[in-house]
């Protein structure tokens, strides 16, 4: 698959054209933003390990009978992808009670969230990602109404499959975000699935092994990334 010229460039993933209309080359980059972009930096090696992760959690996901837009890795930062239509709202699954929802609300960092609470945002830099409801979305005509509930439906499920993989690795997953394209009539999972878009934490000490690192300067965020690579998807040999 050749590498065209670029499409999109993210905070840490850029996105390239291929010789198939259909297909895209997802490059994930070493690039760190935290705060809107607000505090950058750049870690030596964190793309490949946010890929490593992804690649294993969209496998997992498609073998428990979720669609995603992962193709194949063709290298180790390079990831093959469908071409979607990306929905512009913003997933964010909670289980535990952390950063922004232990905040603004009267919930105590920590609690656990049972059931799960759904959080859509608006996926809009010029905008700052502000939290909306299913009517702005109707609204703003981001989605469909059964979209919406496809897109709920399938946010749950892809946590009961994840909460359930992570555990059995040692690690809580408090809170994560996704995102999710239109590609041949099906609403798809898309983006990544990673370090930069979850809170993973040890489920013994609690320790964050996920961009809080970095956020909130705690230490060596290569080095958690790497923790969680070698859980999630080992090295082969």
């Amino acid at each position: 698959m050749i590498k065209h010229g670029a499409l999109y460039s993210g905070k840490a993933k850029t996105i390239f054209r291929t010789d198939n209309p259909e297909k895209l080359i997802m490059e994930f980059r070493d690039s760190l933003t935290a705060f809107d972009g607000k505090k950058k930096g750049e870690a030596q090696g964190k793309g490949y390990y946010n890929a490593r992760i992804s690649a294993k959690l969209f496998e997992l996901l498609e073998e428990n009978g979720i669609d995603t837009h992962f193709d194949s890795m063709l290298s180790d930062t390079d990831m093959l992808v469908d071409a979607v239509e990306i929905i512009k709202i913003e997933v964010i699954v909670r289980n535990i009670a952390a950063g922004s929802l232990a905040r603004k609300y009267p919930f105590s960092a920590g609690q656990k969230l049972d059931p799960p609470i759904i959080i859509f945002d608006y996926k809009s830099d010029e905008y700052g990602d502000p939290m909306i409801n299913e009517d702005i979305a109707l609204a703003l005509g981001l989605a469909t109404g059964e979209e919406l509930s496809r897109i709920r439906e399938l946010a749950l499920r892809i946590n009961s499959i994840l909460v359930s993989f992570l555990n059995d690795r040692d690690l809580l997953l408090p809170d994560f975000k996704l995102e999710f394209g239109r590609c041949d009539g099906r609403i798809i999972l898309a983006d990544e699935i990673s370090c930069d878009t979850c809170r993973f934490w040890d489920r013994t000490t609690g320790e964050s092994l996920d961009k809080d690192v970095f956020r909130f300067d705690k230490g060596d965020p290569v080095a958690a990334y790497r923790e969680v690579a070698k859980r999630i998807a080992p090295a082969p040999g």
